[in-house]
This record gives structure tokens, sequence and C-alpha cells, in this order.
């Protein structure tokens, strides 16, 4: 397994996490057809559910660093001025 470089841009990265779970969804497509046969149905299905972590995995790095990415990414408040206290 390789790691990717901390210094790969964002935009590289994203490509590299699309391209990964491209690949792990045809690993899944294979696994479900697989497990149609009946033979080793549970250790298949055990295999497609494993998959199924990784790509939820993949998917929260994605969001992890999309919102890193933009500094605007909070609720609209909190790039608001503070109230001013003496409006009272």
């Amino acid at each position: 397994m390789r790691r990717v470089p901390a210094q790969v841009s964002a935009e590289e990265r994203a490509r590299w996490l699309a391209e990964l779970a491209a690949a792990l969804q045809q690993a899944q497509k294979l696994a479900w057809q697989l497990a149609q046969s009946k033979q080793k149905r549970a250790e298949v299905l055990e295999v497609y559910g494993r998959l199924e972590a990784v790509l939820q995995e993949i998917e929260a790095l994605r969001i992890a660093r999309s919102s890193a990415a933009r500094p605007d990414s909070g609720p609209y408040w909190m790039h608001q001025p503070p109230p001013d206290e003496t409006s009272d």
C-alpha cells in the first residue's frame, strides 16, 4: 500500500481519493456478483461490508479535506461581527 506524500496538492489528493473510491466500487460490484453464486456467500458478503466501510472512510476524508480547504465553511454567524453590547 502506498502513502500519499504530504506535499500533494488538494486537487491531486481529491483525484486520488476519487480513483480509489471508483476502484473500491468496482470491487464491491464484483463481490456482489460473487455473492449471488451461493458459494462462500458469507465470506463474500463480509468482504463487501469491509469495502463499504472503506468507502465510508474515503467519503469522510473527502469531507474533512474539502471543509478544511475552505476557511469560510463554518456557519454564517461565525463570520459576522460580534453584536454591539451597548445596543440594549
